[in-house]
């Protein structure tokens, strides 16, 4: 091999990677791909260099490029925002997408059962009377439902909302691993408080003001709940049956995607808890609150969709896999 010539061919590319790992603390996503392109050119140069023509004093500075330029990818990392942006618009509304048919399941569920207690609770005066006595029953349709949403300050009653919900949410999905039952037992709790209250409310004639105050921040919240109990629900069955997959690789990758689920619901329980706060039980008149609380649904939901059905497609599943990429070396 002629060395003259190979390194006029190559001097370039060799400059242009010692300049990038000169400047890689400031690099923007381009230049960072173009230095992991030239590293593993230059390693494989390396390669070739040492095995057809050994001259020293070139495997030396080839060596020493190489070894600086793995350091720099090693440590080159994309801007937190490009992941940021990925996740948004990629990792979390596939992850949701792809759990549509669980979380309809589980919503749909979800509410019959709500409802069906709730008519239980109507009809029947035995059940009222094991649910509470008669002056409670009569505070809570009279006065504490409504007061529950302003006797606290809307910052304060937003944060302890929020709080509240991503707890129940994080139940939900975390236990999932459990066969999934932890996560029907939230759901079943969760629904039968709700069938109760809308119950005592319809018995007593106030079926106006508990749609009224439940749904301008309910739609929202509540979906993010089923979500979180869709993603748990289908980690339990994926213990149960992982398909073509080892139970330990399905479970790592339905974890990931968990992850997904778990991230993207804090804001979204964000905002629904900011409604609650500053909305439901403050904002007059009722179907304004209630328009404010479907608008966000809907953005919600077009969101997921929009997003999330072009994802599945290209084969995004949200699998958060954080593994370093590894790149080839010489040597």
């Amino acid at each position: 091999m002629d060395v003259d010539a190979y390194v006029a061919a190559h001097h370039a590319e060799w400059e242009r990677l010692e300049w990038l790992i000169n400047h890689s603390r400031r690099l923007n996503g381009a230049q960072i791909d173009e230095l992991v392109e030239l590293y593993q050119r230059v390693a494989t140069h390396l390669s070739v260099v040492r095995s057809s023509a050994p001259d020293p004093a070139l495997v030396g500075r080839l060596s020493s490029l190489v070894a600086r330029g793995r350091a720099a990818v090693a440590g080159a990392q994309a801007p937190l925002w490009r992941d940021t942006t990925r996740f948004l618009t990629r990792s979390f509304p596939a992850t949701a997408y792809r759990l549509r048919w669980w979380w309809l399941g589980v919503a749909a569920a979800g509410n019959l059962f709500s409802l069906a207690y709730a008519i239980w609770v109507v009809h029947d005066p035995a059940v009222q009377a094991a649910l509470g006595t008669p002056e409670e029953i009569r505070r809570l349709v009279e006065h504490d439902f409504a007061d529950y949403y302003v006797e606290h300050s809307a910052q304060s009653f937003s944060f302890m909302v929020w709080v509240n919900n991503a707890w129940v949410s994080a139940v939900a999905l975390i236990f999932g691993i459990l066969l999934g039952i932890p996560t029907l037992y939230v759901l079943y709790a969760n629904q039968l408080n709700i069938g109760a209250i809308a119950g005592f409310m319809f018995a007593h004639d106030r079926g106006g003001l508990f749609f009224g105050l439940i749904l301008p921040h309910g739609l929202l919240e509540l979906t993010a709940v089923y979500l979180a109990c869709a993603a748990g629900l289908k980690l339990g069955w994926t213990v149960i049956d992982p398909g073509p997959r080892t139970r330990g690789h399905a479970l790592a990758e339905e974890g990931r995607a968990t992850v997904s689920i778990a991230l993207g619901l804090v804001p979204v329980l964000l905002v629904s808890g900011l409604i609650e706060g500053f909305v439901t039980g403050r904002v007059e008149p009722a179907w304004l609150r209630i328009g404010i609380g479907l608008l966000a649904e809907l953005v919600f939901l077009a969101y997921v969709i929009a997003l999330g059905r072009p994802a599945v497609r290209e084969g995004e599943t949200g699998d958060t896999d954080l593994r370093p990429d590894l790149a080839p070396t010489s040597g």
